[in-house]
């Protein structure tokens, strides 16, 4: 890839940018970057790995998302592409920069210890603590708009829920029929935002890859879920069906617990297979890079923290309180390589799709729209 890194366009069309454009259609006072039309109620159908680039390479799967991309638009999903990082940058309407949720397993700084964001585990970690921002659902539920998320129950009352949800009602349901009709129902509420949660076409992307056949199954189920909604939307209700990243399959799988260049003086692996973040040891940073670089030359972009913020990637700026989180390099794959890390991540070595990195297909996300204005 020549081209360079897709840096996600923070402010005029990334994810961050959908949460307070929605609460400004809703009549809140705050910037609408997206210019979202006015709405009554709102609805987010958010499709865990639901990538624009995948959805337009299998259209005839979901013929009914299919029929609204003529009037879409795409969005980027923000760095790294993973879904920790998404779910909080649509929760605080921030970039990750701001909110801190810079990758999926992050150094802690002080501690010389790993924090995985998703399982909530590694450390006993307040959400509040970890993720101090406001959400958009507290800016809702002050200006009298009350804020629904509908997910399975085994995620209520989860650290990472805790950190990114803050201000919604929790609403359980389990199965895609169960979802569907707990949406219509939340959307009879005067000025409702739902937003409901789909993640196994993503879990199915991760171990047969996306494009297999048990993935387009998936996809089918996601299909038949927007449909439905779409047909019971109330009069003055707006649905938009997005993602929090897309999806490649790798072609090649490189340990890099097991290659004595991309080990030596390194004190931890963090990040994932296609966002890796790398800290070293004490003085060893400008090794470490150079060592990283040459390894990964023509198959990664590998580039130190101050590359990395300075050019970015994580959004115009980055708190100060954030960049002990950051690995001193940060390695991103552009070709099909996943950096695998088995100590720290057991399953994911054996995945076949993978997300993280600034590629189109990981970066692309869809945002359809169905109105009933």
């Amino acid at each position: 890839m020549t081209n360079g890194p897709l840096v996600p366009a923070y402010g005029a069309g990334s994810l961050p940018d959908l949460s307070p454009s929605l609460l400004a259609a809703l009549g809140l006072d705050v910037p609408n970057p997206l210019g979202l039309p006015p709405a009554e109620r709102t609805c987010v159908f958010l499709v865990d790995g639901l990538g624009a680039e995948l959805l337009a390479a299998h259209a005839s799967a979901a013929p009914f998302l299919a029929s609204l991309l003529g009037g879409s638009r795409t969005l980027n999903a923000g760095f790294p592409a993973t879904t920790v990082t998404s779910l909080c940058s649509l929760g605080t309407g921030a970039p990750p920069g701001e909110h801190g949720m810079v990758g999926l397993t992050l150094a802690v700084p002080g501690t010389g210890r790993l924090f995985n964001c998703l399982s909530w585990s590694g450390l006993p970690m307040d959400p509040l603590e970890w993720q101090p921002a406001e959400t958009v659902y507290q800016r809702a539920a002050a200006a009298g708009v009350e804020a629904v998320y509908v997910a399975p129950a085994a995620f209520e009352g989860t650290g990472l829920t805790g950190a990114v949800f803050r201000g919604v009602r929790y609403a359980a349901a389990e199965t895609a029929d169960d979802r569907v009709a707990r949406v219509l129902a939340e959307l009879r509420r005067p000025r409702a935002h739902v937003t409901v949660y789909y993640g196994d076409l993503d879990a199915m992307g991760h171990m047969t890859g996306w494009g297999s056949a048990e993935w387009l199954e998936q996809l089918a189920v996601v299909d038949a879920m927007a449909e439905r909604i779409a047909a019971g939307l109330p009069p003055g209700s707006a649905l938009y069906v997005t993602a929090d990243h897309g999806m490649v399959n790798a072609s090649e799988k490189l340990d890099a617990e097991a290659t004595p260049e991309l080990a030596h003086g390194v004190e931890m692996l963090g990040g994932e297979a296609r966002a890796r973040h790398v800290y070293a040891r004490e003085g060893a940073a400008g090794e470490v890079l150079a060592a990283w670089r040459e390894a990964l030359r023509g198959r990664a972009w590998v580039v130190s923290r101050q590359e990395a913020v300075e050019s970015g990637w994580f959004g115009p700026r980055v708190r100060t309180a954030w960049l002990g989180r950051i690995g001193d390099v940060i390695a991103v794959p552009y070709t099909d390589l996943a950096i695998t890390a088995p100590s720290i991540h057991r399953i994911e070595a054996l995945f076949t799709g993978y997300h993280g990195s600034m590629t189109p297909f990981e970066q692309n996300i869809p945002l359809l729209e169905v109105s009933t204005r």
